[in-house]
């Protein structure tokens, strides 16, 4: 399992800070119990920390009539929406909440080049709340594919995540399955369709980067 660039400098810096207080624990706390415990606990906080930064081989064969998933999580709204940013009409929309435990490594679901990039700074409402993907921290990408679809990708921080990274730019050529980005502790992705799009998931359903099929031309 290899660990995302995105986590390295936060776990070596964590390591430091765990390291120098294990060290105060075991010199200022005399009660044997209560240094295992310390120690114990700041351990399995580090490694949950690494885990959160997983980033796991996944290949894909990229497929011109598949929309693969763009996160890992679990999809909590399926609804006709008018799109404000970009489209300015009706679309389908599919978001998926990431919490904690999910790999936050989110993946170009199709093939094509991206027409429209845009980063927003906003506030930090909770990833389920209706009105964070108009007004929380936000990164929009349009994908237009080689037929002529376009879907737009959303990566939207939640109350806890801080940080959006979004490797893209307008006129990129991108592969489906590639990494676009990744968002730091908790969030979503949304993903908006034409109307009149298969959608292969439902509500509830928890979806893998790379691997679950959300759409079909």
């Amino acid at each position: 399992m290899r660990i995302h660039k995105e986590g390295i400098i936060i776990i070596l810096v964590l390591f430091l800070v765990i390291s120098s207080f294990n060290l105060i624990i075991y010199w200022a706390v005399r009660n044997s119990w209560m240094q295992s415990i310390l120690v114990i606990a700041s351990i399995v906080f580090l490694l949950l920390v690494v885990w959160f930064f997983r980033n796991p081989d996944r290949s894909v064969i990229p497929n011109d009539s598949l929309v693969l998933s763009a996160a890992d999580g679990k999809v909590v709204v399926i609804e006709e929406v008018t799109e404000n940013e970009y489209f300015k009409d009706r679309r389908i929309q599919v978001s998926i909440f990431m919490s904690p435990l999910n790999v936050h490594v989110n993946r170009y679901p199709i093939s094509g080049m991206v027409s429209y990039f845009k980063y927003h700074p906003g506030k930090y409402l909770v990833a389920w709340h209706p009105k964070s993907s108009e007004l929380n921290e936000r990164s929009t990408i349009v994908i237009n594919d080689n037929h002529g679809k376009m879907i737009l990708v959303r990566q939207i921080a939640g109350a806890v995540a801080r940080r959006i990274v979004c490797n893209t730019y307008e006129g990129k050529q991108v592969i489906q399955g590639d990494e676009l980005g990744f968002i730091k502790f908790g969030s979503r992705v949304d993903m908006f369709f034409p109307v009149g799009t298969k959608i292969k998931v439902k509500i509830g359903d928890v979806v893998t980067g790379n691997q679950t099929v959300i759409a079909n031309w």
